[in-house]
């Protein structure tokens, strides 16, 4: 119905149904301020430009984590510093990034990107008080954990409320937890992060209040703005965010209840019981080398049988145009020679579930 009535009205782009939208988002993030954008890359790159991050400035992200960002701080001519995951999670820690700083002996940080890998908000009260201690920005890639919570001193905090950091990122896209098609949020707390954003997200331009045909620009920016027809999709999708996750909950149960019982080769990452995460993946790690076999000879096996698994993700410094010998990560290569991403998402059918776990078992065996 709200992307009939978008595509009725008077504007179908800057309209109505963009205010709604991000109106709705503040009050669902309990957050000051948030900006929808046309997608989630956008929104880290808003975010990177929110906080003013200039050429050489040192910015620490994980490892292990979907290219977007390492593209964009790249862009903005960042200095990017990659630190070790945990082997089971996928997310940095705040020790790993303490072992980052020390061994290239970083002095003055500008932002630590922190990314919640498969909707799990883990260690961001740790992250902010390292970001007391060292005096940076925390930015928090939650393209996977649009509505997660995590508490902190018997309060709960959704994951964009910026309670803990600087900028929250999101994504909208299709495989997300809700989607408008393609698109993206920020979050922030701050007005001068908010103006910031809000100017580069519509080419830099500083429109005159009175005079609405006046402008000026004093600064590059993009066409990042997301049309209302995709805030009318997410503003329906938004309202099914609690049944949604709820959802990928019990297919989460099922396969942890059914997979359980060979602990001896399979792992999963336990996540803080107090906290209540998007379960936007799920992740196993399973020891190949125990079995005697390869994590690709398990993702050919599974795609035979029509099961499409994934790596989430290969990590960064593998890929050709930032490959660099020199980086060696434990934890990070044992993630990646491990773990593996299976079918998670709403319209997963019970009886599809148990195939899927009938073909891992029977490779196991």
């Amino acid at each position: 119905t709200n992307v009939i009535k978008s595509l009725k009205s008077e504007l179908i782009t800057t309209g109505l149904f963009v205010k709604k939208f991000e109106k709705d988002l503040k009050y669902f993030f309990k957050s000051k301020f948030a900006l929808t954008c046309n997608s989630g890359t956008s929104a880290i790159h808003m975010a990177f430009k929110g906080i003013d991050v200039k050429t050489n400035d040192i910015i620490i992200m994980p490892a292990v984590n979907f290219i977007a960002s390492y593209n964009v701080a790249k862009m903005l001519n960042a200095k990017i510093y990659l630190a070790d995951i945990d082997k089971l999670s996928g997310q940095m820690t705040p020790e790993k990034v303490d072992e980052c700083i020390k061994k290239n002996k970083l002095k003055k940080i500008k932002v630590i990107l922190t990314m919640y890998m498969g909707g799990y908000p883990e260690n961001i009260i740790e992250f902010s008080k390292l970001k007391k201690k060292l005096n940076c920005y925390i930015i928090e890639d939650a393209c996977h954990a649009l509505g997660a919570k995590y508490r902190s001193k018997g309060r709960n905090y959704m994951v964009g409320s910026c309670k803990h950091s600087d900028i929250s990122t999101f994504s909208l896209h299709p495989l997300k937890t809700i989607t408008s098609g393609e698109g993206g949020v920020a979050t922030t707390n701050r007005k001068y992060f908010y103006d910031n954003m809000a100017r580069y997200r519509s080419h830099g331009i500083i429109r005159d209040k009175k005079k609405h045909w006046n402008y000026d620009v004093n600064e590059t920016g993009q066409n990042y703005r997301l049309s209302d027809v995709n805030c009318a999709l997410g503003l329906s999708q938004l309202k099914k965010t609690i049944r949604f996750i709820s959802h990928r909950k019990k297919i989460f149960s099922i396969y942890k209840n059914k997979l359980k019982k060979y602990h001896d080769v399979i792992k999963f990452f336990e996540y803080k019981k107090s906290n209540s995460p998007s379960f936007h993946l799920f992740l196993i790690s399973i020891n190949f080398e125990k079995i005697g076999k390869s994590k690709n000879r398990f993702m050919k096996y599974m795609s035979d049988n029509n099961i499409i698994c994934q790596y989430h993700y290969i990590p960064i410094y593998k890929f050709k145009i930032y490959r660099n010998k020199n980086f060696y990560y434990k934890n990070t290569e044992y993630y990646f020679k491990n773990t593996v991403s299976l079918p998670i998402y709403f319209n997963l059918k019970i009886k599809e579930q148990g195939y899927i776990i009938k073909k891992i078992e029977a490779f196991l065996n």
